[in-house]
């Protein structure tokens, strides 16, 4: 097994590569097919050395064809492998009919659909769906999705949990809950956002000894981001630098009662690097803030007109965190705005955006904006649903609206740059299921920002940087009760090269 790849593909490039291989480079089918069902049995036995059964859901493609090849190749090792067919032995063709007339050579007991059990011992692997599906699973490949989740056994998946939409990550009505994915030739991008990584359990890759020229011949989709290859752009600071080389960030939020919003931004702004940061917040929450950390500059404003003067120190605003939705937070998004200054925009901010009343006609190549899928939606003007269903279009929508990098939020967070989504972060967790951790992104992209990288870097790198922190925390603490403020002393570290991760 290869590290996971940086490169991502969708469905239809992957079957081209496929094709490349077969047709161009002289590779039988049967051959990969006959590696691809040896990477699993390989992956299989690794994680459970001594099963007592090996049963294979198989269908009628190649994914099928596949399973086929794990059971022969297991009852060749005298495992008690059997074949469960949910599409019968008939409808197969061409090498998954190849891949079947060797299993029967090998004696592999087949079941047919119709007379299975559901097996109470051993490991499944799902063979059943490939990448090609399209639709809701329906019929008896739902029904045996179902009987593969209800068995509690562990489950391997063949390149990719059935039902799982390749190009999407979205589940087609349903999808198979593998402990093991196994993923061959191109790493599928769905398999890495929205429901793939819990789909897919842990993740492997093989690329059944593809020629490196198969691979030069198609651009992938997009990028698994990477933290070291990122922070390489970081420069190491100059003797005589002082406060003023890196940026003035301004937090602009903290309704009634959300005062530790901006607090959390503030002090994120400051733990990678920025020279200065500032607090516009209500009056109450002064006191709290400067109490919490003295390095913030943190001033009480009533109204938009009080926060006027207020703008003309700061470099770069992060506004959002704790904003509300009443009043004084649109006048504080609309003086915003009107001050010209690159902003991150997150939370209430993109919200009150949403409703239409301010902001509708501002220039936004100078915003970073960073929704969750449910601030997407109010954005889109579609349901939560429709974007979780496909995050890479939901993004693309947001790119002919906003014209600054979007981040989207979410399990396999996905940045864009004008026009062309760019990354895939593969850190974090689900400990980060906690308020708060938005705002303390915000402050990270306010600070990197302030410090003069580029928007679409600091976009980059300033996920991964949020993510990889959090992993740092989890490492240190476990999920279950993790603080957005765990992550500032791990973002120190990370920015400082005290710290490393890997995807």
């Amino acid at each position: 097994m290869a590290k996971l790849p940086l490169a991502l593909y969708t469905a239809s490039q992957v079957r081209e590569l496929d094709r490349i291989t077969i047709e161009d480079h002289g590779i039988p089918g049967l051959v990969l097919m006959k590696r691809a069902g040896r990477a699993i049995l390989n992956a299989l036995l690794a994680r459970w050395p001594d099963p007592s059964a090996i049963t294979v859901y198989c269908g009628a493609g190649n994914n099928g064809g596949d399973g086929y090849i794990v059971a022969a190749l297991a009852r060749r090792k005298g495992i008690a492998a059997t074949v469960i067919q949910v599409a019968p032995g008939m409808r197969l063709k061409g090498d998954a009919r190849a891949a079947m007339e060797y299993a029967l050579v090998e004696q592999v007991p087949m079941v047919a659909w119709a007379d299975a059990e559901t097996p109470s011992d051993g490991v499944i692997v799902d063979a059943l769906l490939g990448i090609g599906i399209s639709g809701e699973v329906r019929g008896d490949s739902a029904a045996a999705i179902a009987a593969i989740n209800a068995s509690h056994l562990p489950v391997v998946a063949v390149d990719i949990p059935s039902g799982l939409c390749a190009d999407s990550g979205a589940a087609l009505g349903t999808s198979v809950q593998a402990d093991l994915t196994v993923s061959f030739i191109g790493l599928k991008r769905g398999l890495c956002t929205a429901h793939g990584p819990a789909a897919c359990g842990e993740l492997l890759f093989d690329d059944l000894a593809v020629p490196e020229t198969v691979y030069q011949r198609l651009a992938p989709s997009l990028a698994r981001l990477d933290w070291q290859l990122l922070s390489s752009e970081l420069t190491p600071r100059r003797a005589d630098a002082h406060k003023g080389l890196f940026g003035h960030v301004m937090v602009i939020g903290g309704d009634t009662g959300y005062g530790g919003a901006v607090a959390m931004a503030a002090e994120a702004a400051l733990a990678v690097g920025a020279g200065l940061v500032s607090v516009a917040t209500r009056p109450e929450h002064v006191a709290a803030v400067l109490a919490r950390c003295p390095e913030v500059m943190a001033v009480g404003v009533a109204s938009g007109q009080s926060l006027e003067p207020w703008l003309e120190r700061p470099t770069v605003l992060v506004i959002g965190p704790g904003l509300g939705r009443s009043p004084w937070s649109e006048q504080m998004l609309q003086k915003a705005v009107a001050s010209g200054l690159p902003m991150v925009v997150d939370a209430d901010a993109l919200n009150i955006v949403a409703e239409g009343r301010v902001a509708a006609s501002a220039d936004t190549r100078d915003w970073l904006i960073t929704p969750h899928p449910g601030e997407v939606a109010r954005l889109l003007g579609i349901t939560n649903a429709q974007v979780q269903s496909d995050r890479f279009a939901a993004l693309e929508q947001l790119g002919s609206r906003f014209r600054g990098p979007v981040i989207l939020k979410g399990a396999g967070t996905l940045v864009a740059v004008p026009g062309e989504v760019t990354g895939l972060c593969p850190y974090g967790n689900p400990g980060m299921s906690v308020g708060g951790m938005g705002d303390v992104l915000s402050g990270v992209l306010g600070g990197l920002l302030a410090q003069g990288l580029a928007p679409g870097l600091v976009a980059r790198l300033g996920t991964c940087a949020h993510s990889l922190a959090a992993d740092l925390a989890v490492a240190q603490g476990g999920e279950r009760g993790l603080r957005a403020t765990h992550l500032l002393s791990p973002l120190r570290a990370l920015l400082n090269g005290r710290a490393v991760g890997s995807a």
